[in-house]
């Protein structure tokens, strides 16, 4: 009698976990990152993952495409989610600067002072702001859903000297991507501009081709670097190294709205897990970066100041020169100007 209870109650079981698994084919959703499972960019898409999939009840399963199976580059990729190939993509200003050029004023140096700011504006109306921008320029195929982390801050590194204020940029090759607006910025300060591959990066350093580059200690680190040669970087934090959340508009406007919330909700998840990995990642990094020899430089208050006045000619470049970045600028100075207001207000009622 035992027995044959046992097997009913495994039969129903059954039963029920494949009512569950026919349901969970409502809704997929493909997503892809073009980099490794040691990521920022991994982190939050695991913890988008087992939100959504079970805030849904399994009515949305996500799967993740890590590395370039699906698209290897941000151009190929921004065009499968326009068709529809791909469900959701992550990438940096630079990755979507060739259809957006005006997201690339998250590279504007100096623009946000520390994670608090950059979380408090990134989580915000200026979001928004670029979201609709880039539906109106994709033919409402493209939707921006967030703006996370991936890397902590850009700060100058090289392999010559220690540099402490604008000065001691001048002359020094530094890598750049091929867009205009960080090779504006290197002029600016006085530096020659590289446009170097990253996978090049490496062996350019070694080898002389250049001579520092504008990374976060993770990279800087995870790319072994000071293996070739780099041994000086300058906490300069000229610039937060925004992930870009895009999702094919057409897939997630098809959802009811209560499966649009449980999404909605995950990319809050994922913004909040990419905001929290690059600190606690780069604690290790310093360490290691400190053990091996390395120079670990912080600007004083005054040297900020004169790399940041060194800086500004590439502000008023960028909103004469980048397709509505006069728009896109003024979002963001705004936003930021909102932001420290806010902050200050509530640090004060906590120091008292």
């Amino acid at each position: 009698m035992l027995k044959k209870t046992l097997k009913t109650v495994a039969l129903a079981a059954l039963m029920a976990g494949t009512a569950l698994a026919a349901s969970a084919a409502d809704y997929t959703i493909r997503a892809t990152a073009n980099s490794n499972e040691n990521d920022e960019d991994y982190d939050g898409l695991v913890v988008f993952k087992n939100y959504v999939e079970a805030a849904s009840n399994g009515a949305i399963e996500v799967e993740l495409f890590i590395g370039t199976q699906l698209c290897s580059n941000g151009a190929e990729c921004l065009q499968g989610v326009a068709d529809g190939s791909i469900d959701v993509f992550i990438s940096t200003s630079g990755g979507a600067a060739g259809l957006f050029p005006y997201v690339q004023v998250l590279d504007l140096p100096y623009l946000m002072s520390d994670d608090r700011v950059a979380e408090h504006v990134l989580s915000g109306d200026f979001t928004r702001t670029l979201r609709d921008m880039a539906l109106e320029d994709s033919g409402n195929t493209i939707r921006l859903m967030t703006i996370g982390n991936t890397g902590g801050w850009r700060n100058f590194a090289n392999t010559k000297h220690r540099v402490a204020e604008p000065g001691d940029l001048a002359g020094l090759k530094m890598r750049t991507v091929v867009a205009d607006l960080p090779q504006e910025l290197v002029k600016a300060l006085g530096a020659s501009p590289t446009p170097i591959p990253w996978p090049e990066l490496f062996t350019s350093l070694q080898t002389g081709v250049v001579e520092g580059t504008k990374n976060g200690i993770t990279d800087i680190m995870g790319m072994k670097f000071p293996d070739a040669g780099l041994q000086y970087v300058t906490l300069d934090g000229h610039a937060y190294m925004g992930a870009l959340w895009w999702m094919s508009n057409e897939k997630f406007m098809a959802m009811p709205e209560d499966m649009r919330r449980v999404v909605v909700d995950g990319f809050y998840a994922l913004q909040q897990a990419t905001f929290a990995s690059p600190k606690r990642k780069s604690i290790s990094a310093y360490e290691e970066f400190v053990k091996g020899g390395g120079d670990l430089y912080v600007p004083t208050p005054e040297q900020k100041a004169a790399f940041k006045e060194a800086a500004s000619p590439v502000y008023d470049w960028f909103k004469a020169n980048v397709t509505k970045g006069d728009a896109a600028f003024t979002a963001l100075t705004e936003a930021v100007a909102a932001a420290e207001a806010d902050i200050n207000a509530a640090r004060d009622k906590d120091l008292k």
